[in-house]
This record gives C-alpha cells, structure tokens and sequence, in this order.
C-alpha cells in the first residue's frame, strides 16, 4: 500500500503517480476508498456535476461524512503532523476556472459544518495559467492571503493522482504556511485494474467510524 496516499502497490513503498509527483503536503489521510460505480464514488461525482435536488442530496451525504470524521479524528490528522489542531482550514480548488468560483466543497466546509467553519479561508484559487488535468504544477494554484507558519488542514474531496493536492499544497507552502495536512474524502479506485477487487475485499476489519486510517 502507497504510504502517502493508501492506494494498492505491487510491493513497492509508493504508488506510481506518487512516485514521479513532487511531495509538498506532510501527510495525506482518505476517509474511504472511492470504488468506481460504488456509492461513494458517485456522491462525489453527483455532488458538484449534477444539478437540482440530485445534487443536494448528495452534497448532504458529503457534509454527513466529513463532519463525523472530523468529529472523530481531527485530532488523528493534527498529531500526524505534530500539531494539536489546525489553525486554518482550506480546501483543494477546482482545476475548472468557473466551478471553483462557487465549488460546493467550500460551502461544505466554510458553511455547513461547525467544525471547520470559524477557521475556514478561501486560501486559493485557480491560477490563470493552463495545466493540463491532473497535472502537478506549483503555479497551478495562486495564494490570496500571506501565511506565517499556520497549520493548515487542506481538504479535497477525490484524490486520483495527487497531482491537484500537491499543487495546492505547494501553493500554501509558497505563501508562507507551515504543517499541510491533507484529508480526502474518497481515494479512487478501480476494481477492474490489476488486482484492486482481491485486495478491496481482503481489507479487514470493515470500515467503521471509530477507526480511520491513522488510529488504526
């Protein structure tokens, strides 16, 4: 298993995207995996792509899942970092210029959860410059504020490469922040590719909310 982002190895320390995309968050923590096709996967698709009361069931699933993890294990996430808690809470933008201007992840964050909304910034925003999709690039993402050494907690809500949260990452660092922490809510994955079906349904214990991916 990659030990930055949980994905399924053939034995090696690190997953190939990981691998060849330069590292700028301190950790990196998913909630669950996203299987393709599976429930999750579809919220996470459904909840900024589809319109009407579709869209919002699924952004309610969404804030549902985040505010009972972060209620758990917040805390996991901070000591995995060295720090208590964090001091300021983001979010990954979108790689599409107009959707990041009213990206449902941030009212998620910013708004509807009380766990993360006093210390929530809008801390980045998509840069005008083109990077191809799930790319990594530094400039892929400007800073609208100066940091000084805060602890961050930067929230996405799919991580498939990486290539966007260390972009974000990276920008945060740039403008001064100190720990990154990275939370995910779903890490992707493909029961379909090599042996991703065998090694889903040999993870024991099944998922339960007591536990996440650093306490256990």
């Amino acid at each position: 298993m990659c030990r930055t982002c949980f994905n399924f190895t053939d034995g090696f320390g690190r997953c190939y995207a990981c691998a060849h995309v330069e590292g700028w968050l301190d950790h990196v923590a998913p909630i669950s995996y996203s299987v393709a096709g599976e429930p999750l996967h579809r919220a996470l698709y459904g909840y900024k792509r589809l319109g009407g009361e579709t869209a919002r069931h699924y952004q309610l699933e969404l804030t549902i899942i985040l505010w009972r993890y972060l209620a758990h294990h917040e805390r996991c996430l901070a000591a995995a970092v060295g720090r208590e808690s964090f001091d300021l809470v983001t979010t990954v933008p979108s790689s599409d210029r107009v959707r990041d201007e009213d990206h449902p992840l941030r009212r998620i964050v910013g708004q509807l959860i009380p766990l993360t909304r006093r210390r929530h910034h809008r801390a980045l925003q998509r840069s005008e410059i083109d990077v191809p999709a799930r790319s990594f690039d530094v400039s892929k993402y400007r800073a609208l504020t100066l940091l000084n050494g805060e602890a961050v907690l930067l929230i996405d809500d799919t991580w498939t490469t990486g290539a966007s949260a260390q972009s974000a990452g990276a920008a945060l660092k740039l403008a001064g922040a100190g720990r990154v922490a990275c939370l995910v809510i779903g890490r992707h994955l493909n029961r379909e590719w090599h042996e991703n079906d065998e090694q889903l349904r040999a993870l024991v214990p099944p998922f339960e909310w007591s536990r996440c991916s650093l306490c256990a």
